[in-house]
């Protein structure tokens, strides 16, 4: 009979243990999120224009040269801000709106409280502020954020307006003037909470309140009366 294999020795114990190794080392998978994260904080305290790449990395904790490994210019990596900050929110309220079996004015109330938690609770609130500030000298910037977030936002509220008026439930209302005044209280608030809440002797804004005196006036302008609470 022949003899067993010998016993194979285990690997040497690494050196340091995960949660003393460095975080470049450590959380490689992580990085991108990491660094998108923190130039969200830093976007959103410097603007685009005065944000500088190394103070992102240093937040990161990650070279310059490592950050440049993922994002190529500080523009990539504003898109990509925007894509994690606001296009998950864009893809839950189409979901929402596809899937949930609901009648149109209730489809819309959820989607004003969902944008009020997200201007009032998330960093993604100073987003629109950063793109109006600095759209006319990053003209690329400006053009992305309208087809990826306005026109898409857009559509998806044109969809349920004219569902709602397909179905009688609304009134037959201008489609495309009716979204424009669906959006404005909203980028309101968020340019109100980014910009002004922290003016000496300024209240801050109560998101929520407002956007529940918005969707009551929309409740008397859009359902139709069969239809009226």
């Amino acid at each position: 009979m022949p003899d067993p294999d010998p016993p194979v020795s285990p690997p040497p114990a690494p050196s340091s243990s995960d949660g003393d190794a460095p975080r470049w080392r450590r959380r490689k998978g992580a990085r991108p999120q990491e660094i998108v994260a923190a130039a969200m904080d830093v976007f959103a305290e410097r603007g685009f224009a005065a944000a500088r790449l190394e103070e992102v990395a240093a937040r990161a904790g990650v070279s310059k040269g490592t950050l440049y490994l993922y994002f190529p210019s500080k523009e990539e990596l504003f898109k990509a801000v925007i894509r994690a900050a606001i296009l998950p929110n864009l893809e839950r309220a189409e979901r929402m709106i596809a899937e949930v079996p609901e009648p149109s004015f209730a489809l819309l109330e959820r989607l004003l409280a969902m944008v009020a938690e997200v201007i009032a609770t998330t960093r993604a609130a100073v987003i629109p502020k950063l793109v109006i500030a600095e759209a006319g000298n990053f003209p690329e910037l400006a053009a992305f954020y309208h087809r990826e977030v306005i026109r898409r936002g857009f559509g998806l509220l044109a969809a349920l307006l004219q569902r709602g008026i397909d179905r009688g439930e609304f009134r037959p209302v201008n489609v495309e003037h009716t979204v424009r005044l669906i959006v404005a209280p909203l980028l309101l608030s968020a340019i109100w909470r980014t910009a002004f809440d922290r003016v000496d002797g300024t209240e801050p804004l109560d998101v929520a309140a407002l956007v529940a005196t918005h969707r009551d006036h929309l409740r008397r302008v859009l359902v139709a009366e069969g239809d009226a609470p």
